[in-house]
């Protein structure tokens, strides 16, 4: 797999008497995002200009080469920006003997192979030297379940330190003498925990101040305030296009023409943000109705959603 220069570097060792061109010839440098002088010196422009702070995620992977997308976008902006670091650190390189074994089969019988615990123990004493200080998370599918507002607790932590599963398992051992908590994404069964530690960097990425150039960006995501976002719209305001998924005898209509809601193009901020507001209400009530008791709703608020709760009920009812 090829990889885009100064997007991902790892911390594997390097066979004696070579170097790694790729990151400035000493094999070291496992971190992911830019390198060049300029980058550097932006880096230090902006640790400087927000107090020398930021947050640091540890990842703990067989499969480093994985997390390339990381060296792009948001994530790679606030690298660059001094802003986050992320450094990887490939499980098998702290395997054990010439084949740098890192798992072995499990004791009582059964199908696969399980992590162990001494191999992840030294990939994590070794590859984090201050993992003490970290808050140690093994992604699993026995965890809790991440969400907006994990991620919100989550970015107040400066050193996360994600361990990626594989295989039938992790040996409990490990997960009892080194993990201060278990995350999942989901009830679904993936191959590892690099995709589930890829979104948790980026959920908790985007809340760092400055790591978004606006703010409102992460504020009126949806989840951030227990709801989902409204719809979005942008040029052209009137579109034709023909519908996907019709019956053939109504797609042989031809093209539809789809408007822009009016309000958004009155230039009333008042009038839309009110728009936005009931419209962010309207889809959660219809989606994720458990959050609304949780979303800080206005009395005003409250007795709109029972009323289209009601409306909605009737039309349930008849079919409509």
């Amino acid at each position: 797999m090829t990889l885009p220069e100064g997007a991902y570097r790892s911390n594997r060792r390097q066979p004696a008497g070579r170097c790694d061109k790729g990151n400035g010839g000493n094999g070291r440098d496992n971190g992911i995002g830019g390198s060049s002088s300029h980058q550097e010196a932006s880096a230090a422009a902006a640790r400087a200009g927000c107090g020398g702070d930021r947050v640091r995620f540890s990842v703990l992977t067989l499969f480093p080469e994985m997390f390339a997308p990381l060296g792009h976008s948001i994530v790679r902006r606030g690298v660059e920006r001094g802003l986050l670091e992320v450094r990887l650190v490939d499980v098998r390189d702290h395997g054990l003997g010439r084949h740098r074994q890192v798992d072995d089969v499990p004791f009582g019988g059964g199908p696969g192979m399980v992590m162990r615990a001494d191999v992840l123990a030294r990939a994590l004493d070794e590859g984090v030297p201050d993992h003490g200080e970290g808050w140690v998370i093994l992604l699993s599918p026995q965890g809790e379940r991440f969400d907006q507002e994990m991620a919100k607790r989550l970015a107040r932590k400066s050193h996360l330190i994600l361990v990626c599963g594989h295989y039938e398992g992790i040996d409990e051992r490990f997960v009892q003498a080194k993990c201060n908590q278990e995350v999942s994404l989901g009830d679904f069964v993936l191959t590892g925990g690099e995709i589930p530690a890829m979104a948790i960097i980026d959920a908790v990425a985007r809340l760092q101040p400055g790591v978004l150039g606006d703010s409102a960006s992460f504020e009126s995501d949806s989840f951030q305030e227990g709801m989902l976002d409204h719809p979005h719209y942008t040029r052209p305001a009137t579109w034709r296009e023909k519908p996907q998924g019709l019956p053939k005898a109504e797609a042989d209509g031809g093209e539809k023409e789809w408007s822009v809601p009016e309000v958004l193009l009155s230039g009333h901020h008042g009038e839309v943000a009110a728009w936005r507001r009931r419209q962010a209400l309207l889809r959660t009530l219809l989606r994720r109705p458990e959050w609304l008791p949780g979303a800080g709703l206005t009395r005003a608020e409250k007795v709109l959603i029972e009323r289209l709760a009601t409306e909605l009920a009737a039309m349930e009812e008849s079919g409509e």
